[in-house]
Protein backbone atom coordinates (compact mmCIF):
# COMPACT_ATOMS: atom_id res chain seq x y z
CA UNK A 1 0.00 0.00 0.00
CA UNK A 2 1.33 3.54 -1.28
CA UNK A 3 1.81 6.20 1.23
CA UNK A 4 0.84 9.47 -0.58
CA UNK A 5 3.70 11.91 -0.35
CA UNK A 6 2.70 15.16 1.88
CA UNK A 7 2.56 17.94 -0.01
CA UNK A 8 5.62 20.64 0.40
CA UNK A 9 4.35 24.56 1.09
CA UNK A 10 5.98 27.43 -0.71
CA UNK A 11 5.19 31.57 0.31
CA UNK A 12 5.69 33.79 -2.45
CA UNK A 13 5.69 37.06 -1.66
CA UNK A 14 7.03 40.54 -3.82
CA UNK A 15 5.31 44.14 -3.99
CA UNK A 16 2.88 45.26 -5.93
CA UNK A 17 3.70 45.67 -9.35
CA UNK A 18 6.63 43.48 -9.43
CA UNK A 19 4.23 40.09 -11.24
CA UNK A 20 3.96 38.10 -8.91
CA UNK A 21 0.01 36.90 -9.83
CA UNK A 22 1.27 36.67 -13.35
CA UNK A 23 4.31 34.39 -12.19
CA UNK A 24 2.19 32.11 -9.74
CA UNK A 25 -0.71 31.54 -12.78
CA UNK A 26 2.32 30.63 -15.45
CA UNK A 27 3.58 28.23 -13.06
CA UNK A 28 0.35 26.69 -11.78
CA UNK A 29 -0.59 25.84 -15.61
CA UNK A 30 2.92 24.15 -16.15
CA UNK A 31 3.12 22.13 -13.02
CA UNK A 32 0.11 19.57 -12.62
CA UNK A 33 1.25 18.76 -8.73
CA UNK A 34 0.68 22.55 -7.86
CA UNK A 35 -2.01 24.18 -5.88
CA UNK A 36 -2.93 28.01 -4.80
CA UNK A 37 -4.41 28.46 -1.53
CA UNK A 38 -7.36 30.91 -2.48
CA UNK A 39 -7.43 33.48 0.37
CA UNK A 40 -10.47 35.24 2.24
CA UNK A 41 -10.54 39.11 1.81
CA UNK A 42 -12.24 41.83 2.94
CA UNK A 43 -12.06 43.94 -0.32
CA UNK A 44 -14.73 44.21 -2.66
CA UNK A 45 -15.23 41.66 -5.51
CA UNK A 46 -13.66 43.13 -8.77
CA UNK A 47 -15.68 42.42 -12.01
CA UNK A 48 -13.72 39.51 -13.53
CA UNK A 49 -13.17 37.91 -10.29
CA UNK A 50 -15.13 34.74 -9.17
CA UNK A 51 -15.82 33.98 -5.43
CA UNK A 52 -13.62 30.72 -4.49
CA UNK A 53 -11.54 31.00 -7.10
CA UNK A 54 -9.76 34.23 -6.85
CA UNK A 55 -10.84 34.86 -3.57
CA UNK A 56 -13.49 34.10 -0.35
CA UNK A 57 -14.55 37.34 -0.12
CA UNK A 58 -16.07 38.00 3.74
CA UNK A 59 -17.33 41.39 5.01
CA UNK A 60 -15.04 42.55 8.34
CA UNK A 61 -17.25 41.49 10.86
CA UNK A 62 -16.77 37.16 9.32
CA UNK A 63 -12.81 37.83 8.93
CA UNK A 64 -13.07 39.01 12.86
CA UNK A 65 -14.63 35.93 13.75
CA UNK A 66 -12.43 33.44 11.54
CA UNK A 67 -9.48 35.42 13.66
CA UNK A 68 -10.98 34.48 17.13
CA UNK A 69 -11.79 30.57 16.08
CA UNK A 70 -7.97 30.79 14.88
CA UNK A 71 -8.80 29.45 11.34
CA UNK A 72 -6.34 31.53 9.84
CA UNK A 73 -2.48 30.59 9.26
CA UNK A 74 -1.90 33.69 8.38
CA UNK A 75 -3.66 37.11 8.43
CA UNK A 76 -2.78 40.64 7.08
CA UNK A 77 -4.28 44.31 6.84
CA UNK A 78 -2.70 45.64 3.61
CA UNK A 79 -3.96 48.84 2.48
CA UNK A 80 -7.45 49.14 3.75
CA UNK A 81 -8.23 45.79 3.42
CA UNK A 82 -8.05 42.24 5.33
CA UNK A 83 -6.60 39.18 4.06
CA UNK A 84 -6.11 35.61 5.40
CA UNK A 85 -5.46 32.21 4.83
CA UNK A 86 -7.19 29.25 5.67
CA UNK A 87 -5.61 26.88 8.07
CA UNK A 88 -8.22 23.83 7.02
CA UNK A 89 -7.54 24.39 2.91
CA UNK A 90 -4.07 24.35 3.63
CA UNK A 91 -3.63 21.13 5.35
CA UNK A 92 -6.19 19.38 3.17
CA UNK A 93 -4.27 20.13 0.01
CA UNK A 94 -0.57 19.07 1.31
CA UNK A 95 -2.19 16.10 3.10
CA UNK A 96 -3.58 15.16 -0.39
CA UNK A 97 -0.03 15.64 -1.52
CA UNK A 98 0.00 18.63 -3.60
CA UNK A 99 2.70 21.05 -3.25
CA UNK A 100 0.90 24.14 -2.24
CA UNK A 101 1.61 28.47 -3.04
CA UNK A 102 0.64 30.91 -0.68
CA UNK A 103 0.45 34.33 -2.50
CA UNK A 104 0.51 36.62 0.76
CA UNK A 105 3.38 39.91 1.92
CA UNK A 106 6.13 39.72 3.90
CA UNK A 107 4.03 40.06 7.19
CA UNK A 108 2.23 36.99 6.32
CA UNK A 109 4.92 34.91 5.72
CA UNK A 110 6.54 35.73 9.02
CA UNK A 111 3.41 34.07 10.77
CA UNK A 112 3.70 30.87 8.39
CA UNK A 113 7.35 30.59 9.32
CA UNK A 114 6.24 30.37 12.90
CA UNK A 115 3.20 27.63 12.11
CA UNK A 116 4.45 25.95 9.40
CA UNK A 117 8.36 25.87 9.70
CA UNK A 118 9.10 23.57 7.04
CA UNK A 119 7.88 25.77 4.40
CA UNK A 120 10.07 27.55 1.89
CA UNK A 121 9.89 31.63 0.98
CA UNK A 122 10.59 33.12 -1.84
CA UNK A 123 10.32 37.09 -3.04
CA UNK A 124 9.86 38.17 -6.26
CA UNK A 125 11.44 41.77 -7.05
CA UNK A 126 11.29 43.94 -10.00
CA UNK A 127 14.34 44.59 -12.81
CA UNK A 128 14.61 48.08 -11.00
CA UNK A 129 12.75 51.23 -9.29
CA UNK A 130 12.15 52.84 -12.71
CA UNK A 131 10.63 49.47 -14.15
CA UNK A 132 8.52 49.09 -11.09
CA UNK A 133 6.77 52.61 -10.92
CA UNK A 134 6.24 52.23 -15.23
CA UNK A 135 4.60 49.20 -14.01
CA UNK A 136 2.35 50.81 -11.51
CA UNK A 137 1.46 53.41 -13.65
CA UNK A 138 0.38 51.37 -16.71
CA UNK A 139 -2.17 49.68 -14.84
CA UNK A 140 -4.34 52.92 -14.88
CA UNK A 141 -6.38 51.83 -12.56
CA UNK A 142 -5.09 54.07 -9.27
CA UNK A 143 -4.78 58.02 -9.03
CA UNK A 144 -1.22 59.25 -8.41
CA UNK A 145 -1.64 59.68 -4.66
CA UNK A 146 -2.17 55.99 -4.39
CA UNK A 147 0.53 55.18 -6.89
CA UNK A 148 2.90 57.24 -4.81
CA UNK A 149 1.69 55.14 -1.33
CA UNK A 150 1.91 51.70 -3.37
CA UNK A 151 5.64 52.90 -4.60
CA UNK A 152 6.83 53.87 -0.71
CA UNK A 153 4.93 50.69 0.56
CA UNK A 154 6.81 48.00 -2.10
CA UNK A 155 10.22 50.09 -0.83
CA UNK A 156 9.18 49.00 2.50
CA UNK A 157 8.12 45.27 1.19
CA UNK A 158 11.34 44.75 -0.22
CA UNK A 159 13.55 45.93 2.65
CA UNK A 160 12.57 42.52 4.11
CA UNK A 161 13.64 40.42 1.30
CA UNK A 162 16.34 39.29 3.28
CA UNK A 163 14.15 36.97 5.65
CA UNK A 164 13.20 34.90 2.51
CA UNK A 165 15.26 31.73 1.60
CA UNK A 166 15.20 32.69 -2.67
CA UNK A 167 14.45 35.77 -4.61
CA UNK A 168 13.61 35.90 -8.12
CA UNK A 169 14.07 39.00 -10.23
CA UNK A 170 11.05 39.39 -12.91
CA UNK A 171 13.27 40.99 -15.36
CA UNK A 172 12.58 38.63 -18.22
CA UNK A 173 9.67 36.98 -17.69
CA UNK A 174 9.98 33.48 -19.56
CA UNK A 175 13.31 33.30 -17.43
CA UNK A 176 11.75 34.36 -14.41
CA UNK A 177 9.19 31.42 -14.70
CA UNK A 178 11.72 28.83 -15.05
CA UNK A 179 13.66 29.92 -12.05
CA UNK A 180 10.37 29.77 -9.99
CA UNK A 181 9.70 25.85 -11.15
CA UNK A 182 13.20 25.43 -10.37
CA UNK A 183 12.65 26.35 -6.65
CA UNK A 184 8.88 24.80 -6.37
CA UNK A 185 10.27 21.64 -7.81
CA UNK A 186 13.12 21.17 -4.67
CA UNK A 187 16.20 22.82 -7.10
CA UNK A 188 17.26 26.69 -7.44
CA UNK A 189 20.20 26.98 -4.53
CA UNK A 190 21.85 29.51 -6.91
CA UNK A 191 18.53 31.53 -6.57
CA UNK A 192 19.31 32.18 -2.91
CA UNK A 193 18.16 35.64 -1.28
CA UNK A 194 22.01 36.72 0.06
CA UNK A 195 23.86 36.49 -3.03
CA UNK A 196 25.92 39.14 -3.91
CA UNK A 197 25.15 39.82 -7.53
CA UNK A 198 21.47 40.97 -5.99
CA UNK A 199 23.71 44.15 -4.19
CA UNK A 200 23.45 46.95 -7.14
CA UNK A 201 19.73 46.03 -7.33
CA UNK A 202 18.69 46.34 -4.09
CA UNK A 203 21.06 49.65 -3.94
CA UNK A 204 18.69 51.04 -6.61
CA UNK A 205 15.64 49.81 -5.66
CA UNK A 206 15.96 50.30 -1.66
CA UNK A 207 17.36 53.46 -2.52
Amino acid sequence: MSVTRRGSLFVIAAPSGAGKTSLVKAVLSRDPRLRVSVSHTTRKQRPTEVPGRDYNFVDVGEFRRLIERQEFLEHAQVFDNFYGTGRAQVEALRTAGHDVILEIDWQGAQQVRKAQPDCKTVFILPPSRAELEARLRNRQTDSEQVIERRLRDAVADMSHFAEFDYVVVNDDFEKAVAQLLAILRGGGPEFGAKRPDLAPLLADLLA
